[in-house]
């Protein structure tokens, strides 16, 4: 087997794994999404209270309803809402009194794709924290519609920040919601406390609902789409959903993530939740500007008539080292790498990550760290590298014996292959030397895929040509689409499949001819397969495997030309033909089999 058809090989097992990668990762639900706002009978005094209000004017009706059917809660049912905003180093925050919880978080050194300032929590969207308290008898309001009393501020020495809204309720219950925003952190705390718990929880059960809907944050919607999920950490086990809809926890939950590409909102129980389910809906309307919906339910026991209940929110970025310390489990929100990709995250975790992040301590350029990283892993790989250009030297200096020996044989494939191993074995050549480049790619490729699809520090960072190193480049707009490829022309993504194929038919000139046709335009057929691929990858990644190809490239023309010797390769295969060798056992197996084949056929033919 020559070189250039393990390089071949080696091509089609990345386009496959890419594109099952790539299927897998793009596969959203069919399905409609389901009502985003429960409907309940929580509020039907207030219900009642304003039909009568809109059927006629007659206020003392009115007054009569809410005094017989609400009692002491009307305060909390009729109030007015009021804001606090509260900030950091990193977050801004504006509470508001209506439900008690945050109705704005915007992180303050990231900006989304209109310029903005990105929002977590935006008020324009229903993202809400809810669960439902008993009022009066076979009645509950729903918390994220009664009012609490005005928030208030304490600010305490070590710069932490706490916030404190207390809900109005008559007959001594009691219910706070109390944060505690920490300086240069993107961790709130969120402690809840109750008394009277068996009045206004059935059977002490919080119930729990967490809606939240995603949001445009990159310049490609489309793409942020497909890299947006729930993650989730159940009995102190990482696991996710993208593509399902449904998911139920049987076991108690440590946290729950809405995910997109570079940011999460992250809801954290200090002591687990006991269990619950949530419904995924990703957007499939190409024009919207939602990425999808997270509806999740969550059960906790309280313990007691009077408990308190900690929390906390994770508003940020995906960044590994921030969500590392964050709560455990949590780094691995960070895709580098998962599922049938598992094998790649240490390559990232171990290698990848830190030689990148000790680059970029010295070079203000995000695209020249990746340069230095690619040089690097060239670096690490070329003892095995030379050896498989070493080999092709080898096969090229064969080329002429190999055609002779297929002239004398003829069109008998079956005795070109053994002549052929034949000659390999006098020779001293490993027909498998030029698959270790080839190979060597596709775990690499998949751990830089997972690496700079989740780094957040490539975000908004242009080189060269390119905008954004995070997204695929573009030099040209089409004005149309091709399905698979796009609408648009990323010049990373060309540079490097041109250089592949040039890769390619420098690998077939070192090489016998091939017979097999298939073989023959394999070179031709691949770059188009990786044209469809690479053009809507992050430019960071096809800069990567345009320097990397190039590399290639100068390297094998200077091996061949400056520094392998085709006159001493040739007396040293000379010299290994005339020494006696001893037969490996695989490859005696390989001729005898081939050998009885042979008999077989010929015992056949004999056959009248």
């Amino acid at each position: 087997m020559g070189m250039d058809r393990n390089t071949i090989i080696g091509f089609v097992l990345l386009g496959l794994l890419l594109f099952t990668y790539l299927f897998t990762a793009t596969k959203s639900s069919q399905e409609l999404q389901r009502q985003k706002q429960h409907q309940t009978d929580s509020l039907l005094a207030v219900q009642k209270l304003q039909e009568a209000k809109f059927a006629s004017g007659d206020t003392s009706k009115i007054k009569a309803v809410t005094r017989d059917t609400v009692a002491g809660w009307s305060q909390a049912m009729e109030g007015t809402e009021k804001l606090l905003t509260v900030e950091n180093d990193l977050l801004k925050i504006v509470f508001s009194n209506k439900g008690g919880q945050p109705r704005e978080v915007i992180l303050k050194h990231f900006k989304s794709y209109d310029s903005t300032l990105v929002k977590l929590v935006d008020p324009s969207l229903p993202n809400r924290i809810n669960y439902p308290i008993n009022t009066v008898t076979n009645q509950t309001a729903q918390i994220a519609d009664l009012y609490f009393n005005e928030g208030e501020l304490q600010k305490s020495p070590d710069g932490s920040q706490r916030v404190t809204f207390r809900l109005p309720a008559p007959n001594g219950e009691s219910i706070v919601h109390e944060y505690v925003i920490h300086p240069d952190s993107y961790l709130v705390d969120w402690n809840l406390v109750t008394t009277q718990a068996g009045h206004l929880f059935s059977e002490n059960n919080l119930n729990l609902n967490w809606l939240v809907e995603m949001k445009q944050t990159q310049p490609f919607v489309d793409y942020e789409k497909r890299l947006t999920n729930v993650c989730f950490s159940v009995d102190n086990e990482f696991d996710y959903i993208s593509s399902k809809n449904d998911k139920t926890f049987e076991k108690p939950v440590q946290w729950v993530s809405a995910t997109q590409q570079f940011f999460n909102r992250t809801l954290i129980a200090k002591n687990n939740f006991a269990g619950g389910n949530l419904h995924w809906a990703r957007e499939t309307a190409d024009t919207s500007t939602q990425l999808g919906t997270a509806d999740v339910h969550l059960q906790v026991k309280l313990p007691g008539e009077a408990a308190t209940l900690n929390f906390q929110w994770y508003y940020g970025p995906n960044d590994y080292h921030i969500l590392k310390k964050a709560a455990p489990g949590m780094d691995r929100i960070v895709d580098l790498g998962r599922d049938m990709y598992s094998f790649v995250r240490p390559i990232n975790i171990y290698v990848i990550m830190p030689v990148f992040n000790f680059f970029k301590k010295f070079v203000n350029s995000y695209g020249i760290a990746i340069l230095l990283l690619t040089l690097f892993i060239r670096l690490l790989t070329s003892p095995l590298v030379y050896s498989s250009y070493l080999s092709g030297a080898k096969m090229k200096a064969l080329r002429p014996e190999i055609d002779a020996m297929k002239k004398r044989v003829g069109g008998d494939q079956q005795q070109v292959g053994v002549e052929q191993m034949k000659l390999f074995r006098e020779a001293g050549v490993n027909p498998l030397g030029g698959c270790i480049p080839a190979l060597l790619q596709i775990p690499i490729f998949f751990a830089l895929y997972t690496f700079f699809n989740s780094n957040v520090a490539l975000r908004g960072q242009p080189f060269l040509w390119a905008k954004d190193l995070s997204v695929y480049d573009v030099v040209a707009k089409l004005g149309f689409t091709i399905p698979a490829y796009g609408n648009h022309i990323s010049l990373f993504a060309t540079i490097a499949v041109i250089t592949s194929f040039l890769i390619s038919l420098y690998g077939m000139s070192m090489t016998p001819d091939q017979s097999n046709p298939a073989m023959k335009y394999m070179p031709y057929f691949m770059p188009v397969m990786l044209l469809l691929f690479f053009n809507r990858l992050p430019a960071a990644l096809t800069w990567y495997y345009t320097v990397s190809n190039l590399v290639t490239l100068t390297l094998q023309w200077v091996i061949q030309n400056y520094i392998i010797d085709h006159d001493k390769v040739l007396a040293k295969l000379q010299a290994n033909r005339n020494k006696p060798k001893a037969k490996p056992k695989w490859q005696e197996r390989f001729e005898q089999m081939q050998e009885a084949q042979k008999k077989t056929q010929q015992l056949k033919g004999k056959k009248p």
